[in-house]
């Protein structure tokens, strides 16, 4: 093959290559907006309860803990001092116990 049939047969694989990267690319963005839209509702994260708090500042009322995640830093603060995590849980009646 001559240079130049060459170049046309580059020109002509290039051209091909673009139109498949295209329709792929179309064929992905469809997909995502698929997905994105909720058409796919097995996808959608479940709601949590609520978890209600089992532990309270004694200095700040407003302050409290569920028990889960990281201990905040009144907590860690009072711990350090040498007090029980049990001084600052709630105590709830029988019927907000079963909740």
């Amino acid at each position: 093959m001559s240079l130049d049939e060459l170049w046309n047969l580059h020109e002509e694989i290039v051209a091909e290559l673009i139109d498949r990267i295209a329709n792929e690319k179309a064929r992905l963005e469809e997909r995502l907006r698929r997905i994105e839209g909720g058409d796919n509702v097995a996808r959608l994260r479940r709601p949590y309860p609520k978890v209600l708090p089992k532990y309270r500042n004694p200095n700040d009322p407003t302050e409290t803990w569920s028990g889960r995640g990281k201990q905040p830093r009144w907590l860690v603060a009072q711990l350090r001092a040498g007090k029980k995590l049990d001084d600052f849980r709630i105590d709830r009646s029988p019927k907000q116990k079963r909740r």
